[in-house]
């Protein structure tokens, strides 16, 4: 039987953002929401190829940890599933769909995809499309923050089918045995490709999979931003003040399939529809910044038009900018 999205360990009563964070935290996981529906669209009209991975419905979980970095400092590495953790760290909306479209304005210059965005400028270093690859990256993004003594952390996501790969242990074991400023962050949506966690891990408590190498974590409700926030903030601070790594389990849930070409058929339409009435991050978000007078409904709706404007900009830009010269194909590449 698959979790609902848990609380979180009762270290703290339930945060209260303040108004600007929880408009900020509104503003975001809205971009999100609507650049992946429409990323979704393209994908169908076939503008864009191979692989897409979309966020949907796991926007909170980016959106509070970034909001408790410090943005432009701290590292951040994830796995495929990656247009929403480069959206919410300020990268151009229009450089992302065109990176999704094969442009040359995209990120990586056309040549990445979906799955390989790259900007060293904001230090984030890359969706990875090998599972579990971003464990290990980021534990050496934290080797250098310790061995440069800049005082950053390095954040790395992974999913919860990621977390039973064996680069993941030695990744941990490293970063304890080294004491290293890291902060895992288990995307779990319960799912994997298509499998439900507790048929696929021994220990479907995932914040436990440090316990062995005398790491500690915890469970976070994933699809509200307030508790990802809180939850990183006190991780993030745990590895920034030489403690050492730390992991949050987020227990999330994509809305879509794994992938674009994933029917989902292994859980039912009711249960998808229950998360989206129940436990929806962006509807949480809007409800309290009305309920408190942060904003009225009218003042929502403008935001939602101004998103969509960007999100159409973007989408105008991936299909008009250039494909990228013939030349890039020897370009940044390393041969052995």
């Amino acid at each position: 039987m698959a979790r609902k999205p848990a609380a979180k360990s009762a270290q703290s009563n339930v945060p209260e953002l303040s108004k600007a964070q929880e408009l900020e935290a509104y503003r975001d996981m809205l971009l999100i929401r609507r650049f992946e529906e429409k990323a979704g669209q393209m994908y169908g009209m076939g503008l864009i190829g191979g692989f897409c991975h979309l966020y949907i419905g796991q926007e909170a979980v980016v959106t509070g940890v970034t909001m408790a970095s410090q943005k432009g400092k701290d590292a951040q590495i994830t796995g495929y599933r990656d247009h929403g953790h480069m959206l919410v760290m300020g990268l151009d909306p229009k450089g992302v769909m065109a990176e999704l479209t094969g442009r040359k304005g995209g990120l990586s210059k056309g040549k990445g995809g979906s799955m390989h965005m790259f900007s060293n400028e904001h230090r984030f270093y890359g969706g990875n499309g090998i599972v579990g690859a971003q464990a290990s990256l980021g534990t050496g993004l934290g080797f250098a923050s310790k061995y440069r003594e800049d005082g950053t952390v390095a954040i790395a996501y992974f999913g919860d089918g990621a977390a039973n790969q064996g680069q993941v242990y030695e990744s941990f074991n490293m970063a304890k045995l080294w004491n290293l400023p890291v902060v895992y962050i288990i995307e779990n949506n319960r799912y994997g490709m298509g499998t439900a966690v507790e048929r696929a891990s021994g220990q479907p408590n995932l914040s436990r999979r440090g316990i062995s190498f005398g790491i500690d974590g915890e469970q976070v409700d994933g699809m509200d931003v307030r508790m990802t926030y809180d939850a990183a903030k006190r991780a993030i601070e745990h590895a920034r003040s030489g403690k050492g790594p730390y992991i949050l389990e987020m227990l999330t849930y994509r809305y879509r399939g794994h992938s674009m070409s994933d029917p989902a058929k292994y859980r039912s339409k009711d249960e998808v529809a229950t998360m989206r009435a129940e436990h929806d991050p962006i509807e949480q978000v809007k409800s309290r910044i009305i309920e408190k007078g942060h904003a009225t409904e009218e003042a929502l709706k403008q935001v939602e038009t101004e998103i969509r404007a960007i999100v159409t900009e973007a989408a105008d830009f991936a299909t008009t900018d250039p494909e990228p010269d013939a030349s890039e194909l020897w370009t940044d590449v390393y041969a052995a």
